[in-house]
């Protein structure tokens, strides 16, 4: 005689929010999933990056402007509730910045740095989720294997717009008015020159 499996539990909004601090919780299509918080090379290359963004895309300061960007925030679509490292937003769809808890509007860009305990959920059911609220462009930051993946989305499909690694100068969309500089991302225990 099969044993019966018993019914599927949908995780909840309340398991979240209690999790200790030094844990970083989602809900990805009803399950439930803690991650530790990031290694110093995932928080140097998320760091690194919104450094570089920040001054012309949101400042204005030597790029175009029109961008907000925001780190780790919550982004809730229906019932599930996703933690990216980086997003942002054009102004022409935020326009103005709201003191929120949780965002309900999809960005147009998601970064992800990829740590070896969450890149198989980046890899997947987040893309997947990300594809299906409308963000435009999702990359994938990976500070171990140094490497930088864009994607954009095309009839609610993914498309590889380059994929660059070690210390290359690229211009990747929707950022291509900078040319980034990617050793800035990458960890290293070396003292920095100067």
């Amino acid at each position: 005689m099969a044993e019966e499996k018993p019914p599927h539990r949908e995780a909840t909004y309340e398991e979240l929010i209690a999790l200790p601090a030094h844990v970083v919780g989602e809900l990805l299509e009803g399950e439930f999933i803690a991650s530790p918080r990031p290694a110093s090379p995932h928080s140097a290359a998320s760091f690194a990056l919104a450094m570089e963004l920040g001054g012309p895309f949101q400042r204005g300061k030597g790029g175009p402007g029109g961008w907000w960007f925001f780190n780790e925030p919550e982004l809730h679509f229906g019932k599930n509730v996703l933690v990216p490292d980086l997003v942002g937003w054009k102004r022409s769809r935020m326009p103005v910045r709201s003191d929120v808890a949780h965002f309900t509007l999809a960005p147009d860009w998601v970064c992800e740095v990829l740590s070896p305990s969450t890149a198989r959920i980046d890899r997947t059911v987040k893309k997947r989720l990300y594809a299906r609220q409308g963000v435009e462009f999702v990359w994938l930051v990976d500070p171990v294997l140094r490497i930088l993946e864009v994607l954009q989305r095309h009839e609610g499909r993914w498309l590889e717009r380059g994929s660059w690694s070690g210390n290359a100068r690229v211009r990747a969309e929707p950022f291509e008015a900078l040319e980034l500089e990617l050793e800035a991302l990458w960890f290293s225990e070396s003292p920095e020159p100067g």
